[in-house]
């Protein structure tokens, strides 16, 4: 019951946010400090959350929590409200999750100022960008200017992130964000 009462919390933290006073009420019914309750409801929130952010299966779960010593009721008990609950977790997290924009379209410009009325052989070159964006069907634009050197180095940076993306342990990392 105990069990029931925390997994009930958990989804309930999800849904609503954190519930001191059902702490309370819960920490009265099962004669445990208020603290704890919160400690339990808020671990079983992340084992829940983690396990249905990557799908995991129920193989997978149940040798998740294995590993943490629990009897095998309470192991069933923690696997029957995964997966009860996977598919309701898994909306309230994509409700969560910030609305980013994406790319639409990219302009650039290059300038050189070759003088000025001061140094009249100065050559300073700066690169202007304009970059369009959506976000949730508006489209914005934003401005930056650059030095080529600065440039080239965020295209590097760029470049090695691409590559890192190549790597198995970050294609293992997608494939269970997935």
């Amino acid at each position: 019951s105990a069990v029931g009462e925390l997994g009930r919390l958990a989804v309930e933290l999800l849904r609503r946010g954190a519930a001191p006073r059902a702490y309370e009420a819960a920490a009265r019914k099962l004669n445990i400090g208020v603290d704890t309750i919160q400690h339990g409801v808020e671990g079983l929130t992340y084992l829940l959350t983690e396990s249905s952010k990557l799908m995991i299966s129920e193989v997978d779960f149940q040798d998740s929590i294995h590993v943490l010593g629990f009897s095998d009721e309470l192991n069933k008990l923690l696997l029957h409200l995964y997966l009860d609950n996977r598919k309701e977790i898994r909306s309230i997290l994509s409700e969560l999750a910030p609305k980013l924009p994406s790319y639409h379209s990219l302009e650039w410009r290059l300038d050189v100022q070759l003088a000025s009325r001061s140094l009249r052989q100065q050559i300073k070159p700066a690169v202007t960008i304009k970059l369009h964006l959506n976000q949730n069907e508006d489209q914005t634009a934003q401005v930056l200017q650059t030095d080529p050197s600065t440039l080239l180095h965020l295209i590097q940076q760029l470049e090695q992130a691409l590559g890192e993306m190549k790597t198995n342990h970050c294609r293992r990392i997608v494939r269970n964000m997935k």
